[in-house]
C-alpha cells in the first residue's frame, strides 16, 4: 500500500481504506479524538489508514459513550465482548450445521 492524502485508498488485499479525516467525519467525532484511540489501542489502524469496520467501531463507541454514559475502556470491552460472542454464535451454527455423525 502506498501513502496517499486522498480520503480513501485500496489496499493490496482489496480492501478500501479511509483517512482519518474521512473517519472522523463519518463517525462525527474529531481527529484528535480517533488519535487518542489509536494511542490506547481501542482502533487499529492500517498504516495512516482506517479499515471500515474501525470506522464503524469508533461510532460505536462515540454512542456508547454519550447515549449510555460508559467510559472509552467500558465502551472497548461492550464492543469487545460483543464481537466474542458474535464469534461464538457463528461457530455454534457451524456446529449445529454439521450431521451428527460428524461431531
Amino acid at each position: 500500500m502506498t501513502f496517499s492524502l486522498s480520503t480513501t485508498v485500496v489496499s493490496e488485499e482489496g480492501d478500501c481504506l479511509y483517512s482519518f479525516e474521512y473517519a472522523a467525519n463519518a463517525a462525527q467525532t474529531s481527529i484528535a479524538v480517533i488519535h487518542v484511540y489509536v494511542q490506547l489501542g481501542v482502533i487499529e489502524p492500517t498504516g495512516s489508514m482506517l479499515h471500515s469496520r474501525e470506522i464503524a467501531r469508533i461510532a460505536q463507541i462515540q454512542r456508547l459513550r454519550q447515549d449510555l454514559g460508559v467510559n472509552l475502556v467500558g465502551a472497548a470491552i461492550v464492543l469487545d465482548l460483543a464481537q466474542e460472542v458474535a464469534q461464538l454464535k457463528a461457530r455454534l451454527d457451524v456446529y449445529r450445521s454439521q450431521p451428527q455423525s460428524l461431531r
